[in-house]
């Protein structure tokens, strides 16, 4: 018998009234509802706050810049025993939910689950090498700076006792870090970050056609860099052994 349990999803937002719109639409026809849905609105001069809330869904302000911030107080905000992750640019399989629900249950151990995505936009015969180029590389190299799978922004969940374990300490001020990877550094190694192939997510390939793949790639370099020198690759991967093994 699954524990019966409760899901908050977090959705930070700027702008993206139209694909936000979308993405709600996308979680109302879940298989398994949230019980909660907080969109955070970051500085939005559109009617991303407005459209979120005539679809009935709780809606925040936060007015420091970026994402790091934008999604902190939508965790600090979420009641739900998981909070569950994605972006206003989103499309969540019907069975997002349920297969969120069904990981945790199933696998009490874990603090955090995730997985990769496929693009549902953007040229069709670009799509493979996308998903090569931009996700496979992400899972594949970040692997190897963590000592385990990182978190995807775009598709995860999380248990809120890990979150409150680890909010304090996150760099949710710093608009040029990755959250997500951010995250990762905190709730790891010694608690268990999963990746589960069954948890899918539609997103989109604008971060190909926006011009900020530069930008991108400094904010990860600076996601790695402000854990070192005391998060080295190598003394994650002993700490997450040890934790594994007692």
């Amino acid at each position: 018998m699954m524990q019966t349990v409760t899901i908050s999803v977090v959705i930070p937002a700027k702008d993206d009234a139209d694909l936000l719109e979308r993405c709600l639409l996308a979680l109302a026809d879940q298989t398994r509802l949230a019980d909660e849905i907080i969109v955070v609105d970051n500085n939005s001069t559109d009617d991303t706050a407005n459209r979120a809330r005539g679809l009935g869904v709780s809606v925040i302000s936060e007015t420091a810049v970026g994402i790091p911030a934008a999604a902190a107080a939508g965790y600090d905000r979420a009641t739900g025993d998981i909070i569950a992750r994605l972006d206003a640019d989103c499309i969540p399989p019907i069975d997002w939910l349920e297969r969120i629900e069904a990981a945790f249950a199933t696998q009490p151990d874990v603090v955090a689950v995730t997985n990769s995505a496929y693009f549902i936009d953007g040229p069709r015969w670009f799509r493979p090498l996308a998903d090569v180029i931009y996700l496979g590389a992400y899972f594949a190299l970040v692997y190897f700076a963590l000592g385990h799978p990182p978190l995807f922004g775009s598709n995860f969940a999380m248990r809120r006792t890990g979150w409150e374990a680890v909010g304090d300490s996150v760099h949710r001020s710093d608009d040029m870090v990755h959250d997500d990877l951010d995250l990762s550094f905190h709730l790891g190694p010694e608690r268990v970050i999963r990746r589960d192939r069954r948890i899918t997510m539609g997103i989109s390939m604008r971060p190909f056609f926006d011009g900020k793949a530069w930008v991108r790639f400094v904010r990860g370099m600076r996601s790695i860099l402000i854990h070192w020198p005391g998060e080295l690759p190598w003394s994650r991967f002993i700490r997450a052994r040890r934790a594994r093994t007692t």
